[in-house]
């Protein structure tokens, strides 16, 4: 199973969706946080060390992410998805910006990624 990550600011638009979406799909778990330090489900070492792959919503996001985290993201690749914050959560939209941009990242149904 691949352990993906998904890291907006407040995690309550985007990557609530974003790991909505993407925990129906095989092979994955998902899990999901927000970067301020008041969002829903703030960022953390542990679900740092626990992904496999971070996929963040903006730019801003990766180097606000390296810049406070740097020692938890050894192993974990981080993905900018260019989002911007313009959606709804489980807008259709953004759905599709998601699957769209993020599918390639996953593993096939042999288990290759």
């Amino acid at each position: 199973m691949k352990h993906l990550l998904f890291i907006c600011s407040q995690n309550r638009l985007r990557s609530p969706t974003a790991e909505q979406v993407f925990s129906a799909y095989p092979g994955v778990v998902c899990a999901s946080a927000g970067l301020n330090h008041d969002a829903e489900n703030p960022v953390t070492p542990e679900l740092l060390e626990w992904a496999e792959i971070v996929f963040v919503m903006e730019k801003a996001h990766r180097n606000r992410l390296s810049a406070r985290f740097r020692r938890y993201l050894g192993r974990a690749r981080i993905v900018c998805l260019d989002i911007p914050d313009d959606y709804g959560f489980m807008d259709p939209v953004l759905v599709r910006l998601l699957e769209a941009r993020v599918a390639r990242h996953l593993p096939d149904a042999n288990g290759a990624a």
